[in-house]
């Protein structure tokens, strides 16, 4: 039997960690070398820092150029265009005023015949009128003139009463009024009585 004491041959003592052998400390000139070689990386560093800082201040000046460019460019079409709306304007007014000129002139031919009989004075205002509305037919106006019966139309048409009728109600029963459109723009509703309700 053997003693607590005693060692045991199958325990083992423990060992100490073994480390590997530790580096010498580097030498002055490798300090200087590492330091140097830092120094470099740090400059390349910066120096590609400063590269595309500068080619994105180049960036910047090329698109703040572009931009302003771009305003200018849109400047000088508002201005054309501006200047071609009120050319349009003035030459749609002269167009218009041109195609009055001969209803000024059949309407002063007129009034130059002396002794004019009724039955000629009633043709040449029919024929003056008849001009009138080519002139202005020509420059896009139309008149409103709802026939009988025909639906009321708030958008074109003014009531002015109902009145009893034996057409459907909210028809027109009559026209007191021509109206005018140009260009399907309202310029005068056709003043109208419409169908009361029965």
């Amino acid at each position: 039997m053997t003693s607590p004491f005693e060692k045991n041959p199958s325990m083992t003592e423990p060992q100490s960690p073994s480390y590997p052998p530790a580096e010498p400390p580097p030498s002055p000139e490798e300090l200087e070398a590492a330091a140097a070689a830092n120094e470099a990386d740090a400059l390349a560093q910066l120096a590609n820092v400063q590269a595309e800082a500068d080619a994105l201040k180049a960036k910047v000046a090329e698109l703040t150029d572009q931009a302003m460019r771009a305003q200018a460019e849109a400047q000088n079409a508002r201005r054309r265009a501006d200047d071609e709306i009120a050319k349009v304007r003035k030459f749609a007014v002269e167009s218009f005023a041109e195609s009055l000129l001969p209803v000024i002139d059949s309407l002063e031919a007129g009034l130059k015949v002396e002794n004019a009989s009724a039955e000629q004075l009633r043709e040449g205002t029919e024929a003056t009128l008849r001009q009138l509305q080519a002139a202005l037919e020509r420059n896009k106006v139309v008149a409103v003139d709802p026939p009988a019966g025909a639906k009321f139309d708030p958008a074109t048409q003014q009531a002015i009463s109902m009145v009893p009728s034996e057409q459907a109600p909210n028809t027109v029963a009559g026209v007191l009024q021509k109206g005018y459109t140009i260009a399907d723009r309202v310029l005068r509703p056709a003043l109208v009585t419409v169908a009361a309700p029965k």
